[in-house]
């Protein structure tokens, strides 16, 4: 009976301890919910306060434009007259979509709770495929090369929409920036996941990434800077590197060149090129 009674009363103190801790837990994915919902709710105020100052420019351009056409008769317009004025209006529309798709591209990325689809992808295949999409955005005279001591088979699981995001502004970047004749990418295994570097000559911009981004959106050139600048598409690609729980970062000290490079865990397989 004493047994019995002894036995009980460490199963209801076991039983208290357990409802305690679990109790504990969320309660701290409570607090952890309610701070992201903040920091959510305080971008969006922070996106519509900032943005519309700096949409309004190219906007109001655009409606000149139009409205100097318009306006004229057509007798009196000359053609080349027209032709300008459409140029105008094509590179301030082309602003205005580079500008919206690269805040969409961070803004999408923060106070959001990581949701993902891995699957097992053919790195040889895959940085091939980012080679032919960079030789499209480059020079003539650029060569893009991608180079690794991985078997040609090698596979790694990943979320192939975020590591295309990733690739795409890191190549995107290099093509802007690069004063040399060669984009080098080379991918390795390292630490139990997959270590990309990207090496071209030129100034990549790196102390971007410690900059305040919403700064940038109460300048008034700040639709031009962000568009010349590497400003969004270097914080997307470190939040989608955060995100995977990876590192990032940009060296532009060594030797003229600009090293990007980034390390994310992957499970990979078939890494020997003997196998």
């Amino acid at each position: 009976m004493n047994t019995f009674i002894i036995f009980a009363v460490l199963l209801l103190i076991v039983f208290g301890v357990s409802l305690y801790f679990i109790q504990l837990h969320y309660k701290h994915l409570l607090k952890k919910e309610i701070k992201r919902a903040q920091k959510s709710e305080r971008i969006k105020s922070m996106f519509i306060e900032n943005v519309s100052h700096t949409l309004r420019a190219p906007i109001k351009a655009i409606s000149g434009y139009c409205d100097m056409i318009l306006e004229e008769k057509d007798e009196e317009m000359q053609p080349a007259q027209v032709r300008e004025l459409v140029t105008n209006m094509s590179s301030s529309t082309q602003q205005l979509l580079e500008f919206i798709s690269q805040l969409y591209d961070m803004t999408k990325l923060q106070g959001i709770t990581p949701s993902f689809t891995f699957i097992d992808v053919n790195l040889s295949e895959l940085m091939a495929s980012y080679r032919r999409e960079t030789l499209n955005i480059t020079k003539p005279d650029v060569i893009v090369r991608v180079t690794t001591d991985l078997s040609p088979h090698c596979k790694g699981r990943l979320d192939t929409n975020l590591m295309h995001q990733l690739m795409m502004h890191l190549l995107t970047n290099a093509a802007h920036h690069i004063t040399g004749n060669d984009i080098v990418i080379k991918y390795a295994e390292e630490r139990k996941g997959l270590k990309v570097t990207i090496t071209y000559a030129g100034q990549g911009q790196a102390d971007i990434l410690g900059a305040d981004i919403y700064s940038y959106l109460q300048k008034e050139d700040a639709l031009m800077n962000a568009n010349e600048s590497s400003v969004f598409g270097l914080s997307v690609c470190k939040a989608i590197v955060d995100m995977l729980g990876g590192e990032f970062y940009v060296d532009t000290e060594y030797d003229k060149k600009t090293v990007t490079c980034f390390w994310i865990p992957c499970k990979m397989r078939d890494t020997h090129k003997d196998m």
